[in-house]
């Protein structure tokens, strides 16, 4: 008697999917590998294309010109003054926020880390602004520090003191971006070190007070050392958000003034968008991208060296 068409089918479909067929792992990793390659190598690819190109979605030739638009970003050039200048701006604000970002959420973690009274609500307090879009947060700090109605300004003068063009003045426009990214990012790092924390053995400090340790101590001898790979992740994520600055700029000052705030992104944006030199922008991009590995390699590097991971 012969076996019924489904009953072979359905061993034909189990024995193709069992653990014997060396096909089975490849077909798991199928999907992603197809969402890895639209996703990633083709755009990756298209971009290079892209850059040596004279690339004009309009135009029906798309000349190769080589090493050309990255030449510009290295010799006398418009492309060159402005991407430099603007890399600089992004790296003011990256050694400026950083340090905040990551000293002041680790002071809140060790203080809201303690049974204190409301610490539920204030862990709430500090990490909402984290759930504010980019705009929300740039409107609501540009009102902050308005030249003539934001409420510093307000208070200044009921101080009697003079006003302060934040939003126009080389130097003071970073105030209202740092203070804002600060305020609206920090409650991340801070849940990042609290979750950490969580972590660390009570049995640590018990033995460390028995022998006499000071809070202080315990905090520079206990928590730090065992906040190490905490730190790193914490470290190496904020330096890459920093570096990628573009919407606080975009909306608080809009850049300005003089691009004394462009970060490297906006002016990468102007450059394809604004002024249709989308060849010129992709190759920025690349060379930022190149920029932005070696910074996170010398992180790992230094900060494992520090930390007696391998060299």
């Amino acid at each position: 008697m012969s076996t019924p068409a489904p009953a072979r089918l359905s061993a034909r479909r189990s024995a193709f999917l069992s653990d014997q067929n060396p096909l089975v792992p490849y077909l798991y990793l199928l999907p992603h590998a197809i969402f890895f390659l639209v996703f990633t190598v083709y755009p990756i690819a298209l971009g290079v294309w892209i850059s040596v190109h004279r690339w004009d979605p309009l135009a029906d030739t798309q000349p190769y010109v080589g090493s050309e638009f990255y030449r510009n970003l290295f010799l006398d050039t418009p492309q060159r003054d402005f991407f430099w200048r603007t890399l600089v701006n992004t790296l003011l604000f990256t050694v400026i926020s950083v340090p905040l970002l990551v000293i002041t959420a680790l002071s809140l973690a060790q203080l809201l880390y303690r049974p204190v009274l409301f610490r539920a609500m204030f862990r709430s307090i500090f990490f909402m602004p984290g759930i504010l879009s980019v705009s929300v947060m740039g409107i609501l700090w540009k009102w902050l520090f308005d030249n003539q109605s934001g409420l510093v300004n307000v208070i200044l003068q009921m101080m009697g003191r003079p006003t302060i063009p934040f939003l126009t003045t080389d130097g003071w426009a970073w105030v209202p971006v740092t203070l804002g990214t600060v305020w609206w990012t920090i409650g991340f790092n801070m849940t990042l070190y609290l979750a950490a924390m969580g972590n660390i053995p009570a049995s640590l400090y018990e033995a460390a007070e028995l022998d006499g340790a000071g809070g202080w101590h315990k905090f520079r001898y206990i928590t730090l050392p065992l906040l190490q790979s905490t730190t790193l992740f914490v470290v190496v994520t904020t330096v890459l958000a920093s570096l990628q600055l573009f919407g606080q700029t975009q909306v608080i000052t809009g850049g300005g003034p003089a691009r004394a705030t462009q970060s490297v992104i906006q002016y990468i944006t102007e450059e394809a968008f604004g002024n249709n030199q989308f060849s010129s922008a992709t190759a920025m991009s690349f060379v930022f991208g190149a920029i932005m590995l070696i910074f996170t390699a010398i992180q790992f590097r230094t900060m494992a060296r520090d930390a007696g991971g391998p060299r």
